[in-house]
């Protein structure tokens, strides 16, 4: 489901985090049966899918017109002490971006880094750096996706709007606006600021959820609250973003229906 019309100038793009059936393939028919119109592939705890799958999968994507983005394992530290685990977390990104490309899929969202002990400005150096290496990896390899480094949600990890907007700027790499993890890094949120910063961006990659949070940023997530949705929502439209929101829940179809009813709710009012 994308709504575009005169009063609402982008499309707006629905869909969960991960299939609603036993299997993805048989998840993106369900998404276009329920009326809407992306799915993120989750990699979340492991890439383990075979190219053969991933094939079959784009191939239903394209016949259902769902659109594919694909989330990389949790494991990521593109800043770790730890070389090793540096270039384990790039192999990480990789085996994703390989399988991206191969389903049609796109963005790769992750989770970048974490601080460490180290100074935020030699951890965006060294994140930096490190996408421009598995970039280069990408072109060699003739693989079509982009990178989309995430908004995180603990003030410990990186990952925040300007820090991703710097990368973006430098790299040429995507991005993933998780509201969720921003109001609960920054205990607040102004969805019309966070959009004015995304002015410019020819479409917007974003997941949206409840979520539970601390003093020291995210906890878990939770079901969305429809007062929560309205705020982005409305905000989305005045800015007239062109956007993909993924919902992230604990049951992310269900929740992706539900800001499904919302915004036709708001496009009526809008034609009124």
């Amino acid at each position: 489901m994308a709504v575009k019309d005169s009063q609402m100038k982008g499309r707006i793009m629905l869909g969960p985090a991960g299939s609603p059936e036993p299997s993805t393939i048989g998840g993106v028919a369900s998404v276009s049966q329920m009326g809407l119109s992306a799915l993120e592939v989750e990699f979340t705890h492991g890439v383990r899918m075979k190219k053969e799958t991933a094939e079959d999968i784009g191939r239903a994507a394209k016949k259902f017109g769902i659109a594919l983005s694909v989330h990389a394992p949790y494991f990521i530290n593109l800043a770790s002490e730890d070389p090793k685990k540096r270039e384990a977390s790039k192999q990480r990104i990789l085996q994703s971006a390989e399988l991206a490309s191969i389903m049609g899929a796109t963005p790769v969202v992750f989770h970048a880094a974490y601080y460490g002990k180290m100074p935020k400005e030699e951890c965006y150096e060294i994140v930096r750096d490190a996408i421009i290496e598995i970039q280069e990896t990408m072109r060699k390899n003739g693989w079509h996706t982009e990178l989309a480094p995430e908004t995180t949600g603990k003030c410990s990890q990186f990952g925040t709007v300007e820090e991703l907007l710097k990368l973006r700027n430098e790299t040429g790499c995507g991005l993933c606006i998780d509201f969720a993890h921003i109001l609960a890094r920054n205990g607040k949120i102004d969805y019309d600021e966070v959009l004015e910063k995304l002015k410019g961006i020819e479409h917007i990659h974003s997941h949206f959820s409840g979520i539970e949070y601390s003093a020291k940023g995210e906890r878990y997530h939770k079901i969305m609250e429809a007062s929560e949705i309205k705020k982005l929502i409305r905000a989305v439209v005045k800015a007239g973003a062109d956007i993909t929101i993924i919902s992230e829940s604990p049951i992310t179809w269900q929740d992706s229906l539900k800001m499904k009813k919302i915004v036709e709710s708001l496009r009526v009012r809008e034609r009124d």
